[in-house]
């Protein structure tokens, strides 16, 4: 943390026409549209009831299929993700359809979600402009911020952001707990407020209609280990969309959306299997310039633009070290770890005789 990093020139510097060069990827095919979601939402529902059926098997078959039926599930919420921004179809009100539809399976209210995610979009890596809600995945708190609180704070702070309690406790209780309620959504976002009560209704709705059908502990031991394994997943995979090393995070007059696209969004290169399953999520920096790119042509997107490939890839190797990576140095220009404070703070601490 003590000595100052000079970042080079922006990547993103002197392409004023990137932008438009991705935007000619916005285009959704309705053919492609279709066939995934026959390949998303179609195969999770075979996935469920291949889960069911095992249940007369053995637990420890039913237990196996969950991960893979989880991975379908993150697929499908890439639909419902691609949806609310308007880029699955070239009609809203399919978009909407199809959203909503995908909001019962992730148990995802989708207008509330939509205009959450939306907000973030217009935000990203800015530390004048974050939002003030919950979100501990996609924002940061600067060092000084950190410093700054009491020691019971720190000690809070750290205790929700510890990789176990971040990435394996919190996500499950978010997906299954905390979208039932209208949390960090305004008074004055009637639709949205609206959007978790019918989704929770129908969810109810839905769910009891399967306890009918199989039974009501068949239904937990299936639906809350896939609901549990995809948040753990969608989560993980979120949280390294901007906070990984060498990221770009500004204050307002320095920032700008195309530096932040490029520097402050990670490009996660997955398998090819594991990208399938995360619906090219990987391709994040080509989201944030433009959000309209459906997640299918994300890829091609990339491979086409030769300005797009001085992004630093991340790999699964990164992805387990920077997870650690919680805190904005402002004056290092970097995203350092708790222990890195410590150290610092050590250094700095006058010796003891």
């Amino acid at each position: 943390m003590s000595e100052t990093i000079v970042k080079p020139q922006s990547a993103a510097q002197g392409q004023p026409a990137l932008r438009s060069l991705v935007m000619a990827y916005e285009t959704p095919s309705i053919l492609k549209s279709s066939y995934q979601i026959a390949t998303s939402i179609g195969l999770f529902l075979v996935a469920c009831a291949a889960m069911y059926w095992s249940l007369h098997v053995s637990y420890w078959l039913t237990a196996a299929l969950t991960v893979p039926t989880a991975g379908l599930l993150v697929r499908v919420f890439i639909i419902q993700h691609d949806c609310g921004h308007g880029a699955f179809f070239r009609s809203r009100r399919l978009n909407d359809l199809v959203g909503q539809f995908c909001s019962l399976l992730t148990f995802t209210p989708y207008a509330q979600w939509r205009r959450q995610h939306n907000c973030h979009h217009r935000n990203w890596n800015n530390l004048d402009r974050r939002e003030a809600g919950a979100d501990i995945y996609s924002t940061c708190s600067t060092v000084a911020e950190y410093q700054a609180l009491s020691r019971w704070g720190r000690f809070k702070f750290r205790v929700m952001r510890h990789p176990i309690m971040a990435h394996v406790v919190i996500p499950p209780l978010v997906f299954l707990f905390l979208y039932r309620v209208p949390f960090d959504t305004p008074k004055d976002w009637t639709r949205e407020r609206w959007s978790v009560y019918l989704t929770n209704l129908s969810v109810v709705a839905l769910l009891a209609t399967l306890m009918l059908l199989f039974g009501f502990w068949q239904v937990l031991l299936v639906q809350i280990p896939v609901i549990a394994v995809t948040s753990i997943i969608g989560v993980g995979l979120f949280s390294l969309q901007h906070r990984f090393e060498g990221v770009f995070w500004a204050r307002q007059g320095e920032w700008n959306s195309t530096t932040a696209s490029i520097e402050g969004s990670s490009y996660f290169k997955l398998p090819r299997v594991l990208q399938w399953f995360t619906g090219n999520i990987g391709f994040h920096h080509i989201h944030h310039l433009s959000p309209r790119v459906p997640n299918y042509r994300l890829e091609a997107c990339h491979n086409s633009l030769p300005e797009l490939h001085v992004v630093k890839a991340l790999s699964w190797r990164d992805a387990f070290r920077v997870i650690r990576l919680m805190l904005w140095d402002e004056t290092n220009r970097q995203m350092v770890r708790f222990a890195d404070v410590r150290a610092e703070r050590r250094r700095k601490s006058p010796a003891r005789p």
